[in-house]
């Protein structure tokens, strides 16, 4: 009896230890690393996706429309890839309520706008902006219902750039510890995101129970990615299938297939992609570059024979329309890029490194340092109120005020100018005129050349601000570059070393010796003296926050061959001397196929690149001079006609006759301001020069954000600086041309 109720006893208690040690492990570990993901989740997600899943999400809400099943499938998995969350529902809702309420948005400002400011203006220039805004509207509805597609292709390719890497950290770490779920673990910590973010989903679905094993959980994560990368999946199973192996060769020969495979199909397909990127990249160039700029020749002939085209229509087609068209089709030929290399913004992996987005100063001992926006905003500003004073002036000037320029050069004066009356044959500064009571302008010589201040601006000071951004950074990852590209050579002579039973120590310095004076040889020299000065350990002479060698050349492939080195040293040298062997050659193959990938594009991105750097901005350049000198032509021949005209008027009989028709002649206007011409060109100029610097880094480097910057910051600022020095002499020179055209037209009239 007493038995049986220390059993019950027993029992009872023992079954509420458990029940209350289930709880506390479903608190502590499941609730734990669901919020863990879902904090690293939203540090690493970019915040237009956190904005863009509020407005489908709203959408839903408010408009929902249900897609039907199969286009929902496929939402839906473009959806999971990304991490979105959002419903297909949400997306469809979004793609027709976001343009509907644009349209409804632009028809009020443009119909209330004008009615409020002036009640009595044409309300054509309304309409226009109502059937543009409508057409625009429409348009748009396919791109957003597509863009969980857009945005899970740029996911895509963000994660193929660093897949060889992964089977790089995943094989180098199964070569002495076969464990699979320490392997990830292991890539997913040198990786950055977004594939790190993917493979401790990976882990953490096997900690939450949602799979029982990293087999099962590694293969659903497998599934999403048999349609675009078939090679990765495979290299995956061939690690997978290492585990099995009975005996050690074959497990190391397994391993060293995966990544063979992965590097063989890498170089394929690129070669591939290299070879089909000449069609769209030619459509791209010729629908987004040539044939807007030249057609801007024609413009100006256009709108001076249709006086209701305006300069800000221009402004909609050239400035909004064509620009978001350049970048759609650039997306979409970014989006068929298969694996890549991509590269790291190690000022996003370690925080210690975000202060060299800044611009640093000496102050002292101290160091300050202050964020790049300011400073070009400072630049901005000056240039952009620079480039408007011709407007500015009009208002703040007395009612007529101009500088003017007389054409033969041997007289200059600044003199006011009765009701807006242009001399014949002269530059001026300003240049309104009056026509049938309406003040239009600025027409003259001086205020164009300020106007080139506006693009200037724009290009100058965004490239200002993405340079100063990345320079810092850049000069640490190009240190990092050289030692990686020696590092294979050097990693090869200290796993000898340490395979000639030398202690790991020794190695080093031994290793320090014969590679000094090149970046490794530092490395290995930094370590020897952490390790003799500072009396430290190998792995805090290497991993110390402060004194590590690794905080002087950050870079996540040395420190991932570092950590091999430090955990196999442990199982002896000879392990740790195979080990560091195999990592220099893995290095060699990638290294190898890395540089026969930037051979198969070179002809490519050197052809973008004459267009991003030369042939854009110098065509842009030659159309405003010609553009600046039919609009002056222009702008003067119907005023060099009527005094043609006035003066046969007190001729002869005949003489009248001709001079009626030609004081009557009006089949053409002044036509739009060049001040107003050359600012849309020069800023769809700025717009074309970013939209192509991304695509050219997009196909060079897949998704690479710090030299993206670096890349914008050398364009923007290069490119739009050329396009305003030859818009500036093309224009002096063909304005004198065309002053010379009409001082010849004056004494022609005189004589006659």
């Amino acid at each position: 009896m007493a038995d049986s109720n220390f059993t019950d006893f027993e029992k009872k208690y023992k079954d509420r230890i458990k029940k209350e040690f289930e709880n506390y492990k479903n608190k502590s570990e499941i609730s734990t690393q669901s919020r863990q993901y879902q904090e690293f989740k939203k540090q690493y997600m970019p915040r237009n996706l956190s904005l863009y899943e509020k407005l489908c999400n709203i959408s839903e809400k408010i408009f929902k429309i249900t897609p039907d099943p199969k286009e929902a499938k496929e939402q839906q998995e473009y959806i999971d890839i990304c991490h979105l969350d959002v419903t297909p529902s949400g997306v469809k809702s979004f793609s027709f309520l976001g343009p509907l309420v644009f349209i409804l948005i632009v028809a009020i400002l443009s119909l209330a706008g004008p009615m409020i400011l002036d009640p009595g203006a044409d309300t054509k220039s309304g309409m226009f902006f109502i059937i543009f805004s409508v057409v625009f509207g429409l348009v748009m509805i396919i791109p957003l219902g597509k863009l969980p597609e857009f945005i899970a292709n740029n996911w895509r390719i963000s994660v193929s750039n660093q897949m060889v890497l992964s089977i790089f950290y995943i094989v180098t770490y199964m070569r002495h510890t076969s464990n699979l779920e320490h392997a990830i673990d292991f890539a997913a910590e040198h990786l950055p995101p977004p594939l790190s973010l993917d493979l401790k989903k990976v882990i953490w679905n096997v900690e939450t129970q949602k799979y029982s094993s990293i087999k099962e959980s590694l293969d659903m994560y497998l599934e999403s990615w048999k349609k675009w990368n078939i090679e990765y999946v495979e290299s995956m199973h061939l690690i997978e299938s290492s585990l099995y192996e009975n005996s050690e060769s074959r497990r190391l020969d397994s391993l060293e297939k995966s990544l063979r495979l992965m590097l063989d199909e890498t170089y394929e397909k690129m070669l591939h992609y290299a070879h089909n990127l000449q069609s769209p990249l030619t459509m791209l160039n010729m629908l987004g570059i040539v044939l807007p700029i030249l057609g801007l020749v024609i413009l100006p002939l256009v709108v001076s024979f249709m006086e209701e085209v305006k300069w800000y229509h221009l402004m909609a087609l050239y400035n909004l329309a064509l620009p978001i068209g350049v970048y759609y089709l650039g997306r979409v030929v970014l989006s068929i890029r298969p694996t890549g290399y991509g590269e790291t913004d190690i000022s996003e992996v370690n925080p210690k490194m975000k202060k060299y987005r800044n611009v640093l100063f000496k102050v002292g001992n101290s160091e300050l340092s202050m964020n790049p926006f300011y400073f070009s905003f400072a630049v901005f500003a000056i240039m952009f109120l620079i480039g408007i004073s011709p407007i500015l002036l009009h208002y703040l000037l007395p009612p007529g005020f101009d500088i003017v320029i007389y054409g033969s050069g041997s007289e200059t004066g600044m003199r006011f100018i009765d009701n807006y009356q242009v001399p014949e044959g002269k530059f001026y500064f300003l240049g309104y005129r009056d026509v049938d009571g309406d003040i239009i302008g600025p027409f003259g010589l001086g205020a164009a050349i300020l106007s080139l201040l506006i693009p200037l601006s724009f290009g100058f000071s965004i490239g200002l601000y993405y340079k100063l951004r990345s320079r810092n950074v850049m000069k640490i990852r190009d240190e990092s570059k050289k030692l990686e590209k020696e590092f294979a050579a050097a990693l090869f002579q200290l796993g000898n070393r340490i395979g000639d039973g030398l202690p790991v120590e020794i190695a080093f310095s031994k290793v320090a010796e014969v590679t000094s004076g090149t970046t490794s040889g530092r490395f290995f020299e930094l370590v020897s003296l952490n390790i003799t000065k500072l009396g430290m350990n190998v792995e805090a002479a290497i991993f110390d926050p402060k004194h590590g060698a690794l905080a002087y050349y950050p870079s996540n492939l040395i420190e991932s061959s570092m950590k091999v080195l430090v955990q196999s040293s442990k199982k002896g040298p000879l392990v740790a001397s195979q080990a560091i062997i195999n990592v220099s050659e893995y290095i060699k193959q990638i290294h190898r196929v890395d540089e026969r990938l930037k051979d198969l594009m070179a002809d490519t991105i050197s052809s973008l690149n004459s267009q991003i750097s030369f042939l854009t901005p110098s065509i842009a350049g030659i159309v405003i001079g010609i553009t600046s000198m039919i609009t002056t032509i222009l702008g003067n021949l119907k005023d060099q006609m009527a005094a043609l005209g006035s003066n046969t008027d007190t001729g002869s009989l005949g003489g009248a006759g001709i001079g009626g028709s030609l004081s009557n002649l009006d089949f053409f206007g002044l036509g739009i301001p060049t001040f107003y011409f050359q600012v849309i060109v020069g800023l769809y100029v700025v717009q074309i020069i970013y939209i192509m610097t991304i695509i050219v880094n997009g196909i060079k480097n897949g998704a690479d954000p710090l030299g993206e910057r670096h890349l914008l910051g050398q364009n923007l600022i290069t490119s739009t600086t050329l396009y305003c020095i030859i818009s500036l002499v093309v224009m002096l020179i063909f304005n004198i041309v065309a002053g010379m055209v009409l001082g010849n037209l004056v004494t022609v009239t005189g004589t006659t």
